[in-house]
């Protein structure tokens, strides 16, 4: 009688216990709700958590983008040192809003200042301009990096670029086509070859030859009267693993509510907002990258140059853009090339441009790789990064 007394007391509570989390998990998402809503109203949602002051609005630009450049404004406590060279952080728009970049203190821009350097950022509001491209949204981020390295022309580098995710290929793009304004390049968690990956993982991977290429791209394009809606980016993202997207995060947090909450909210506010693109942009993004891989195949062409980035594994190749050089490595985890690359500059014989190399670098660790170029530049006498 004891055990049977001891199996109900112990049943009730765990329903008791499971009722609980359920009415604080459901209010979890109400709030998750209610920051959409608020996120939705502002002119320029984001998440940074640091203030800023805005530098340059690309909605000014001869090509119109709905891109900004900010300066990232130092804590009290925080010194920047005028002589290192600046770090521009470059947020994607893959999607989701900006600020994922600068999120929390210990964050790209959150190290970066603490390292003593000028920080700035490049966001983007919700909505694109009027027939806005995607070379618009490339020439408009080199324009904010020249305007950078302007205002700090005696340091002692070139801007360090570090582009984020759908940021990567666009800055990598910029660098073909501009490929003297920069100094490294950290590319996190940026696939450059949409046709490399784990085999049978991921299966969103493989839909554009189960359904027949881009259509539905277009399609989605023309039902939004000429706009594609960023919420489906999202949720293709979350179809990579249905399984996580509709058991293992929700049930992470209802079964840590009491701790869990915080962190998933944070995470939402960013992911959760998603903003709009162009039909073009996006069916340029699909015909030329998903489908067309044509970033790592040096088929990227722009209006007024070549702008193609060859990537092949484990060498060099030669690009049709005159001294422009990549060496790529295949990532062991991802859908592209490594996940973390930094691109360094360097003038090829008998040509100014600039080749761009990628090696592999974490991205916290651009400042000691900065110090290490400093010192075997001493006693080289290649002309990179002067």
């Amino acid at each position: 009688m004891a055990q049977g007394s001891t199996l109900f007391e112990a049943a009730a509570e765990y329903w008791r216990d499971a009722a609980q989390r359920g009415v604080l998990f459901m209010e979890t998402l109400n709030e998750r709700g209610n920051t959409y809503v608020a996120q939705s109203a502002k002119t320029a949602p984001h998440v940074l958590n640091f203030p800023v002051e805005i530098l340059r609005d690309g909605r000014t630009l001869e090509r119109p983008a709905n891109y900004a450049l900010v300066r990232i404004v130092p804590p009290n406590d925080v010194t920047i040192d005028p002589m290192k060279p600046p770090i521009v952080v470059v947020d994607p728009r893959a999607g989701h809003g900006p600020g994922i970049g600068g999120m929390k203190p210990e964050s790209e821009i959150g190290v970066a200042l603490r390292a003593g350097h000028p920080v700035y950022f490049i966001g983007f509001l919700p909505k694109p301009e009027p027939g806005q491209t995607i070379e618009d949204v490339c020439r408009a981020e080199g324009t904010f990096i020249e305007d950078v390295a302007q205002r700090h022309a005696e340091a002692e580098g070139k801007p360090i670029v570090i582009a984020n995710c759908q940021a990567g290929w666009q800055t990598m793009m910029m660098a073909a086509i501009r490929p003297d304004l920069t100094g490294p390049i950290i590319l996190a968690g940026s696939p450059l070859s949409y046709w490399a990956g784990v085999r049978g993982k991921n299966p969103m991977r493989y839909l554009g030859g189960l359904l027949g290429g881009t259509w539905l791209t277009e399609l989605s394009g023309d039902l939004g009267a000429g706009i594609f809606d960023g919420a489906h980016l999202v949720a293709n993202f979350e179809s990579l693993n249905p399984a996580n997207t509709y058991w293992t995060k929700p049930y992470n947090v209802y079964s840590k509510v009491d701790t869990e909450r915080e962190r998933f909210l944070d995470f939402e506010t960013w992911r959760g907002n998603p903003v709009l693109l162009n039909a073009g942009e996006m069916q340029w993004i699909a015909d030329n990258l998903f489908v067309g891989n044509k970033l790592s195949s040096g088929q990227i062409r722009t209006s007024g140059a070549s702008a193609s980035i060859c990537a092949t594994s484990n060498r060099q190749s030669s690009c049709s853009a005159p001294g422009v050089m990549t060496s790529l490595r295949p990532s062991r985890r991802s859908t592209g090339f490594s996940t973390s690359t930094t691109t360094s500059t360097r003038s090829s014989p008998g040509d100014k441009r600039s080749s761009i190399r990628c090696i592999p670098l974490s991205a916290t660790s651009v400042f000691s790789y900065r110090a290490r170029w400093r010192r075997k530049s001493t006693t080289s006498s290649s002309p990179a990064w002067r």
